[in-house]
């Protein structure tokens, strides 16, 4: 049972509370600042779709105060609060699962490959185009009645940039609040790419690419490729958030190649070739067109003790950790090197310089 709803937009909140009521479900509190549900002692779990920023600031809340989290992808918005995550997720005894759904979408194909269907895995690809088009103008309005000093949280304001232009989607294209495409898109490819190559840390990371297709204020690329070398096997993910590439199209939106031929990944099935190119086999995932229901599902059976995580916050905050090491190395322009045993970047001072929020906002306490 939905027992509260929260959301800093007013207009939001409405639809949801509108939503949940056309379901038939019982009718949830609802509140401008989640905060507020966590004194309930009968909530078990809270679930956060939020911007990057917020993802661990609130998760540590959720867990202090006892209660399970599923919280989005990436899960933290820089290695530090990846850190903090697990951290507090094993301190505080809660469950805590990451939203990379095609970690229940994809677990059949993994286990296919897991299994032999290619021989030993060498490499993999991941693959993401879009069309995005430029930034929000600066004359943006603010939805009426959104609270901004909340919808900020425990981030500090940025003097070079204002905010306002930037809700509700455009923030993910400035270092202070997002992460870019890597940790907005990248993160679902990479995370299977590194569960795929049985791959924990890297030792060597790039990022490189641009911002090529608009003129505008966007800081983070458009059109890059993150490389990863794990010493075993390596893994690329392709970015074109600006070309939808049409022109060409790859098998699958990932793909491994192995000593005995290629697997082809798609959200719900997967094919395989051998080393002449030939379509040798095929497979539908389990839980095929199931949508986000059954990597939610996983997480409300662990939580009643029928099932393990899918996506225990300490496999997801690896995946999101790659993001993070791609992000550094585009902004050091650098090639970041890594402790394969820890994942602690290597002789890089301008990458530890990155590594975690100088500070976050006032009367904001940010801890585990």
């Amino acid at each position: 049972q939905i027992a509260h709803l929260a959301e800093v937009d007013p207009q939001r909140l409405s639809l949801a509370m509108k939503a949940v009521a056309a379901a038939g479900a019982p009718t949830p509190q609802g509140a401008k600042d989640f905060r507020a549900a966590l004194d309930d002692s009968t909530l078990d779990a809270v679930f956060f779709a939020l911007p990057n920023y917020w993802h661990t600031p609130a998760s540590l809340l959720a867990l202090q105060a006892g209660k399970h989290v599923y919280v989005e992808k990436p899960g933290s918005q820089n290695p530090r609060e990846a850190e903090m995550i697990v951290a507090a997720a094993r301190q505080y005894g809660r469950l805590v699962q990451m939203g990379n759904q095609r970690r229940t979408w994809m677990k059949d194909a993994i286990a296919a490959l897991h299994a032999g269907a290619i021989g030993t895995v060498r490499f993999g690809r991941g693959f993401y185009y879009g069309a995005r088009g430029p930034v929000a103008p600066r004359d943006r309005k603010l939805p009426e009645g959104l609270d901004l000093d909340l919808w900020q949280g425990p981030v500090p304001d940025d003097p070079q940039r204002d905010i306002r232009s930037l809700i509700h989607y455009d923030w993910h294209w400035f270092w202070h609040w997002g992460n870019g495409e890597l940790g907005n898109n990248g993160v679902h490819y990479l995370d299977i790419l590194r569960w795929g190559l049985k791959a924990d840390h890297p030792l060597r990371v790039t990022y490189t690419g641009g911002r090529y297709w608009h003129d505008d204020l966007q800081e983070t690329p458009d059109t890059a490729t993150a490389a990863y070398d794990f010493g075993h096997a390596g893994c690329e993910w392709v970015q074109s958030s600006c070309h939808a590439r049409r022109a060409e199209k790859p098998p699958a939106e990932i793909v491994f190649y192995g000593d005995a031929g290629t697997m082809a990944v798609h959200r719900d099935s997967w094919t395989i070739y051998d080393q002449a190119g030939a379509e040798s086999a095929t497979g539908t995932s389990s839980v095929a067109g199931s949508g986000d229901l059954s990597h939610m599902g996983n997480f409300i059976a662990a939580i009643r003790g029928e099932a393990e995580l899918n996506s225990p916050i300490d496999e997801g905050q690896k995946s999101a950790m790659l993001c993070h090491l791609g992000n550094i190395a585009y902004r050091t322009d650098t090639v970041v090197r890594c402790d394969p045993r820890t994942g602690a970047v290597l002789d890089n001072p301008a990458a530890e310089r990155l590594w975690g929020r100088p500070s976050y906002r006032a009367g904001w306490v940010v801890r585990v």
